[in-house]
């Protein structure tokens, strides 16, 4: 493994453990300033790595071409799961996007970010962590796709203590 490919996978597997960290401690917070500023630093953080993990895919193999990265996301759905389809592509493009406009909004407007309702929430949970999930459990390699099921118990067991206190 070259110092390229080790940076490309890292980059985006510290940026999903800063997710899981994040999401964690948002979701108990439960009013703990300090719990939410480490939140929105590993937040941040993890959006940082996730643009360094683009930066790096691009350098290091897809020679900055957008249509190479599309074939390649073809080609690796297509072995994944039976469909030569591209377009996953451009919904990473849409989480990262997702991503950078969240992180901007908590550190621009913070007070509005933390009262934010379920109807605004849920729905960019929702598609970040269906993305997230692909990324970490169904096109993963093992140990991978096992730190990615256990991340994602984590954050089951995050959600459920934080509703269980309501």
């Amino acid at each position: 493994m070259d110092a390229g490919d080790l940076l490309t996978r890292w980059t985006v597997r510290l940026a999903m453990g800063l997710y899981v960290t994040a999401l964690s401690l948002r979701w108990t917070a439960k009013g703990r300033a300090t719990r939410l500023t480490t939140a929105r630093w590993a937040w941040t953080g993890g959006c940082l790595l996730l643009l360094g993990h683009v930066m790096c895919a691009f350098a290091y193999f897809h020679d900055w071409s957008n249509a190479a990265a599309y074939q390649e996301t073809a080609r690796r759905t297509a072995e994944m799961v039976g469909v030569a389809w591209g377009g996953g592509l451009y919904l990473n493009y849409a989480f990262t996007a997702v991503w950078l406009a969240d992180v901007a909004w908590w550190w621009l407007w913070p007070a509005s970010y933390q009262q934010r309702g379920p109807a605004v929430e849920w729905p960019i949970q929702a598609f970040m962590g269906f993305i997230a999930f692909n990324g970490v459990v169904v096109f993963a390699d093992w140990p991978i796709r096992v730190a990615g099921l256990v991340a994602c118990a984590v954050l089951l067991i995050a959600w459920a203590t934080s509703r269980t206190r309501n």
